[in-house]
């Protein structure tokens, strides 16, 4: 059985990099998105808070199965 080798630092770099890429684009969204929910609510539409709640779980549980694939990374 053959012993999984470490990835070097440059291809940790690269990996990093494309995390925080996407790490920036969802809270970019998650922001987008709460402006969005507010606007509506305060509009009076209550119907859009819970499907904004769950997107918004959604979009920090992206996050944080990427920060531990991140610390799964380090070691």
């Amino acid at each position: 059985m053959a012993v999984p080798r470490s990835f070097t630092r440059a291809q940790r770099a690269v990996i990093l990099g494309g995390m925080l890429g996407f790490v920036l684009t969802v809270v970019v969204l998650q922001l987008w998105l709460l402006t969005a929910t507010m606007n509506a609510f305060l509009g009076g539409d209550d119907g859009v808070v819970t499907p904004a709640a769950i997107v918004s779980i959604v979009c920090l549980a992206l996050n944080v199965g990427l920060l531990r694939y991140l610390h799964r990374l380090e070691r």
